[in-house]
């Protein structure tokens, strides 16, 4: 930029000039639009793939891909593909009984399959345990979308949602999240359908994104290579109420402003919104 800045150096001293003082405004006024416009540009920073700072990837739910699930959706987010299935059981866990807690209750699990990484991811089986990133985050799951869910209203009833990677290139959690929605609208219709519900439990649309600060820019929706190079990283969960659900942030040896996280939680709304509204275009399609 420093040939630039010298180019309006020279041109601000030849628009005071004399011999041009009838058009010294009007030339100066057109140097600082330019000068504008390629600073907006410079600030804009486009992605590895292409998007600003402010764009999510593209989205697509595929429904009923699971048709043994009482509801099911393949979401395909950017590079990220995950299955999110619903299954309803006619039971409830055996704490609820002894605590005689009326209505259901709504669990998640979450694995990331063996081919869904670039070097093959063991089974969780083998292991003997879950790792703790997938109880972290099924838990994470299961908090979010029984928050969409009136539990008095489902009656004595589990469901069970089941999010597995097939193709991870970030955001996976929120993925899961977002399309796990989608699968228990799928299974609330078919429940009210089969006249075993009388009235939908679904509160309120849930979705969720992710945000960081990447080489100093803050950024929506972070693919992969972003997010290892990431140094915030953060995960909004919130509903269509413009309530928060959930706020994960972390300074990935780093820390940030309070202007900085404003700047998150603004990016994190407005992909928020988008994404509802692309959750409320599959459940109509």
């Amino acid at each position: 930029m420093t040939g630039l800045s010298n180019f309006f150096k020279l041109a601000k001293k030849l628009s005071e000039a004399t011999w041009i003082s009838k058009r010294r405004h009007r030339l100066w006024y057109l140097f600082a639009a330019v000068s504008d416009l390629i600073s907006r540009m410079a600030n804009s920073t486009l992605r590895t793939d292409g998007r600003s700072a402010n764009q999510l990837r593209p989205i697509r739910f595929q429904n009923h891909i699971a048709p043994h699930a009482t509801g099911s959706t393949l979401v395909e987010w950017g590079n990220t593909r995950v299955i999110c299935g619903v299954t309803v059981e006619e039971i409830i866990p055996r704490w609820m009984k002894e605590q005689k807690v009326p209505g259901g209750w709504l669990t998640a699990e979450y694995s990331m399959l063996p081919y869904s990484t670039l070097d093959r991811k063991p089974r969780d089986v083998t292991k003997g345990k879950l790792d703790g990133r997938s109880s972290e985050i099924q838990r994470l799951i299961g908090r979010s979308i029984r928050a969409a869910l009136d539990l008095q209203k489902v009656g004595e009833r589990t469901v069970w949602v089941d999010c597995d990677v097939l193709q991870a290139d970030g955001g996976t959690r929120t993925a899961a999240i977002t399309g796990a929605f989608v699968a228990l609208s799928l299974a609330m219709r078919k429940l009210m359908e089969e006249k075993k519900i009388k009235e939908t439990p679904i509160l309120s649309p849930v979705a969720a994104v992710s945000m960081g600060i990447v080489e100093g820019q803050p950024m929506l929706d972070l693919c992969y290579t972003e997010d290892v190079s990431a140094s915030v990283d953060m995960n909004l969960v919130m509903n269509a109420a413009g309530e928060f659900i959930e706020l994960q942030g972390s300074g990935e040896e780093a820390t940030f402003s309070e202007s900085q996280l404003a700047d998150l939680l603004a990016l994190g709304k407005s992909g928020i919104k988008e994404l509802l509204a692309a959750q409320q275009k599959a459940l109509k399609g």
